[in-house]
């Protein structure tokens, strides 16, 4: 159901996902979980290879900038990966993870503005190199560079076929994935499903959405 081609990973437009009767996960979400679009062993292995590139594309540090709140299990997870296979190559990236959120409004107004929660001030990344983790990436990229780091590159897990789609902004991609509402591995729909290790495919009605 899928290929591996090249910078990332293609899930086809026409795969329906795995039958959620093969997997195990809470309760309270069964009247609500269509098919298990990506499962977590497939996704460790997929940031696995990320974390390779990444260990081949730096020197000796860098720092991770992780946007909350869907980007914490991807980077969690690649940062691990990123530390194991330090350990193993001799090759040890020092490694600093921070983490802001971003929100483009306030209250219930949409603004042109980005504000930064948590960190507004980045001048650690000063002649740093870094990663960002995040969804929201042109923007945030617009404030980093300020800071004049080293040099930056974005990693994402998903990427979405679309037109106009985020790719060319991201330097390592996990899956590229066809125009669909997905949930779980910190991804949520209001909240909900952050906790789900694997990646949903929601129910039509969340989908429609």
């Amino acid at each position: 159901f899928v290929y591996w081609g090249g910078a990332h990973t293609d899930i086809k437009d026409e795969w329906p996902g795995h039958s959620v009767d093969l997997f195990t996960y809470p309760e309270h979400y069964h009247d609500d979980i269509e098919s298990v679009y990506i499962p977590h062993g497939v996704i460790m292995d997929r940031i696995e290879c990320l974390a390779s590139s990444i260990q081949q594309d730096f020197e000796d540090h860098l720092v991770v900038l992780c946007v909350l709140k869907g980007g914490y299990k991807f980077c969690s997870d690649l940062v691990d990966f990123i530390k194991v296979l330090g350990r193993n190559s001799g090759k040890y990236l020092e490694t600093r993870v921070e983490f802001i959120r971003l929100k483009s409004y306030l209250n219930d107004r949409s603004t042109e503005e980005l504000h930064i929660i948590g960190s507004p001030d980045l001048s650690f990344l000063r002649g740093k190199a870094m990663i960002d983790t995040g969804k929201t990436m042109t923007a945030l990229l617009k404030h980093v560079v300020t800071f004049e780091p080293k040099m930056v590159k974005v990693a994402g897990l998903l990427v979405k076929r679309i037109p106009n789609m985020a790719e060319t902004l991201l330097d390592y991609v996990g899956f590229e994935i066809p125009n669909l509402f997905v949930v779980g591995y910190a991804l949520d729909y209001n909240e909900y499903f952050r906790d789900l290790n694997v990646s949903h495919d929601s129910v039509e009605e969340v989908c429609d959405f």
